[in-house]
């Protein structure tokens, strides 16, 4: 049975709000894709029975109110083509293939989970609909975050905010964080964390919650993740202050690089000082503590919430 596969360039104002609107449509899958020097792309399939005419009508259509609403939706028009050769599962499962990060971790799919001893801490995560395959820079930046972190310190708890696929928390949980929480408003998202949990067998460890943080009533836990937009971060800071613990650790991601420093100065409003920061293809991720009166590094080693300076955190390696 053939499929339509759609791709359109999509700037990051417009990804996240299209990925939703494709799987709106009906996608069967969507797939964001990054290369150096080119504009990224979503990569859509759907069905046979899916309209082309009507899907190209109904993008255009919302890229269309996105310009209106003054986001930067240009770079191009979405084709549709018709996948003939090839099942749909296979250009999928195509996109995703193993991602070493730093030097500990290891994200696979299930189908390509290694059979052999190679040292690394594997992270198993079906893709789905939800955000977190361990390819975005966003993503990868907040994991070598975190197994920095993990190197020095070992928090008792931890709380993913906006978990998508569960892939930090799932990644804290294997590092060795005791006790994890997920976090979505999505229940999609819910589910896919849920199941990957079940997956790398931390789900003992690991409680999935379906809400928002703002209705949150917790004990504090020395360790926030949140891999969001940075606008997301704004509104969250308030939680983020309520949620951490004093001299606790924020791990935020999903920030350009040029919206990094106004980040930083809108979380410092909150008592949140920088300890370090990673880029990876033009995102930013940030380590801050709460009330550990750091001031922003003057060179790049991390810092712990007392200002001193520790290991530093390892490098984006190639797939294995």
């Amino acid at each position: 049975m053939p499929f339509w596969e759609l791709t359109v360039p999509a700037s990051a104002d417009a990804s996240e709000g299209l990925t939703n609107f494709l799987w709106e449509q009906g996608a069967l899958g969507v797939v964001e894709e990054e290369a150096p020097g080119a504009v990224p792309r979503l990569r859509a399939f759907f069905p046979e029975a899916t309209s082309s005419t009507a899907l190209c009508r109904a993008v255009n259509d919302y890229l269309a109110s996105l310009r209106a609403l003054g986001l930067s939706a240009d770079g191009g028009k979405p084709v549709v083509a018709p996948l003939l050769d090839e099942p749909w599962a296979d250009a999928w499962r195509q996109a995703f293939v193993p991602q070493r990060v730093g030097r500990r971790l290891l994200i696979v799919p299930p189908w390509e989970r290694p059979a052999t001893d190679h040292g690394l801490t594997t992270v198993v995560i079906e893709p789905g609909r939800a955000f977190g395959i361990g390819s975005h820079g966003s993503t990868q930046g907040c994991l070598l975050l975190l197994e920095g972190l993990l190197e020095r310190i070992a928090p008792a708890r931890a709380l993913d905010i906006g978990a998508g696929t569960g892939i930090l928390a799932i990644a804290a949980a294997a590092l060795g964080v005791p006790e994890v929480t997920a976090l979505d408003t999505d229940p999609d998202a819910v589910a896919a964390t849920r199941a990957n949990a079940a997956r790398n067998g931390v789900d003992a460890r690991l409680e999935c919650v379906l809400g928002d943080a703002a209705r949150v009533e917790a004990p504090a836990v020395p360790l926030i993740l949140a891999n969001l937009l940075a606008g997301s971060h704004l509104t969250h800071a308030p939680e983020y202050r309520r949620l951490l613990s004093p001299g606790g650790h924020l791990i935020l991601g999903g920030i350009l690089s040029d919206e990094a420093d106004s980040v930083s100065r809108a979380l410092a409003v909150h008592g949140f000082a920088l300890a370090e920061r990673t880029d990876v293809d033009g995102w930013a991720s940030l380590r801050l503590c709460l009330g550990g009166g750091l001031r922003p590094p003057s060179d790049s080693s991390p810092r712990d919430c007392a200002g001193k300076a520790g290991a530093r955190s390892g490098d984006i390696q190639g797939g294995p």
